[in-house]
């Protein structure tokens, strides 16, 4: 079975929850405001902004609400990354796709 919790995972959702929590605080918005405009209840904010939980639509439907859902999405893109980059260059000379 694979393990889907770990300090290191623990660590890093607490991080990003963080994160958005102090992206609220550089927009100037309460967590009543930004749970509002994001269409999720208080609670599921509360979860993301501890890292202990929330569903990924509504992760985006917050991150949109503070205005940085394109930036996480462009964070994440391999494209972007000179690792990756180097191992997609190999994946299509060697014939493969993404």
């Amino acid at each position: 079975m694979v393990q889907r919790s770990s300090p290191r995972r623990r660590q890093q959702l607490a991080a990003f929850g963080e994160n958005i929590r102090r992206w609220r605080s550089v927009n100037a918005m309460s967590a009543a405001e930004l749970a509002d405009r994001a269409a999720v209840t208080r609670e599921t904010l509360r979860a993301i902004e501890s890292g202990t939980g929330g569903r990924i639509d509504s992760l985006f439907a917050v991150l949109g609400a503070l205005g940085i859902a394109d930036t996480a999405i462009e964070a994440i893109d391999p494209f972007r990354s000179e690792t990756a980059r180097a191992r997609i260059d190999d994946i299509l000379r060697g014939g493969g796709s993404l």
